[in-house]
């Protein structure tokens, strides 16, 4: 399937001109989830998972920022959602419903598509409709009402994991930008808001990092920051996330969901199998001043799943980035010897229960 795309939308398949995922996102509000298969084809990577930030994202969305998920209302630009009609709808199952069904549609003909040993990233976007909500008539009286004004858009293109481990394939990050406003919902026009910090990004690095004062690392543009350093538990007594004995002298560190940073499906993960494997997890974003104590890093997402990082540019001054201009920036860097031993012990897990977790497709497609 070389670079051939599918667009799902609203039960139509198209096949021609489907545009780059990116560029999709950008064309319409909503929230969306991302994730691939796994496993020549066969599994559908933490599926529920994703199902389950979808729904929470659309609910949180609908609730806080209508204007994020809802499509431009030109008839009448005043009317509003009427969320407690919204809410009483039980549309977050129904939602997980559609998503699922619109999946069971198109995924075996993209499956059909693909060449031997590709994976598939798809991309799943529900987006309200307005219009379709203003014109409807008696919306109360039943659930199915939530089939009429949210639409179900499902994007899916080949997709080729990197091999974890070696060093060509790790990431190269930078500091270049501030956290986004809203981070508790994964919305696409995040893919628009953030196209400035492009023109800050140095030559060679894969991943913009987002921090509000210039120390304290949030999350990546498209990813989750994880450190693994050196103990230091002064200031840290009772804010570990698991018991531990001694074995470790090291800890995970990642920024909290209340710092601002997307409640990831692969953070949550890492933070779960940290709890088994008994590793050291402080919920706390990583600070550049103590970057000396680093000697691991890696970022997540549901396509790369997790990737150790080889390299961190930070701006001096921070205060640099003003600017705007790239030319004007220094910048200091810290370099990793490719993945270390804690983030080769959670990426094996991760992907151990990527074969356990994964939503079998041969059989339910």
């Amino acid at each position: 399937m070389n670079s051939t795309r599918f667009l799902y939308s609203n039960g139509v398949v198209s096949y021609s001109d489907v545009p780059p995922v990116a560029t999709f996102l950008e064309s319409l509000p909503g929230a969306y989830t991302t994730t691939r298969t796994h496993e020549n084809g066969t599994t559908l990577l933490f599926w529920e998972r994703h199902l389950k930030r979808l729904s929470s994202s659309a609910r949180i969305l609908v609730n806080s920022s209508p204007h994020l998920i809802f499509k431009e209302n030109k008839i009448n630009p005043s009317f509003s959602p009427p969320v407690s009609i919204i809410s009483s709808l039980k549309w977050e199952t129904r939602i997980r419903l559609l998503v699922s069904n619109s999946l069971n549609h198109v995924l075996p003909i993209a499956l059909e598509e693909r060449s031997n040993g590709e994976e598939l990233a798809v991309t799943a976007l529900v987006s309200g409709d307005l219009e379709k909500l203003k014109a409807m008539e008696n919306v109360a009286n039943g659930d199915d009402g939530v089939f009429q004004f949210f639409d179900v858009h499902l994007h899916i293109g080949s997709y080729v994991p990197p091999v974890f481990g070696i060093e060509e394939n790790g990431a190269h990050l930078a500091l270049v930008g501030r956290g986004r406003d809203f981070s508790d919902a994964k919305y696409s026009d995040w893919v628009r808001l953030r196209k400035p910090l492009e023109k800050l990004r140095p030559h060679s690095v894969t991943e913009l990092l987002l921090s509000n004062d210039g120390d304290r690392i949030l999350e990546g543009c498209i990813t989750n920051f994880f450190v693994i350093c050196q103990m230091d538990k002064s200031g840290a007594e009772g804010q570990y996330l698991n018991d531990y004995d001694n074995a470790y002298s090291v800890e995970v560190q990642t920024a909290p969901i209340s710092d601002g940073v997307l409640p990831g499906v692969i953070r949550q993960l890492v933070i779960e199998i940290c709890h088994i494997k008994g590793i050291p997890v402080r919920e706390v974003a990583p600070p550049w001043e103590k970057h000396q104590l680093w000697e691991e890093a890696f970022v997540t997402n549901s396509l790369r799943v997790l990737q150790h990082v080889e390299t961190i540019k930070v701006p001096h001054p921070w205060e640099s980035l003003e600017s705007k201009c790239l030319e004007g920036i220094s910048w200091i860097e810290k370099k990793f010897q490719g993945p270390g031993i804690m983030t080769k012990i959670i990426q094996k897990e991760i992907m151990e229960r990527a074969s356990t977790e994964g939503h079998w497709l041969k059989e339910s497609v």
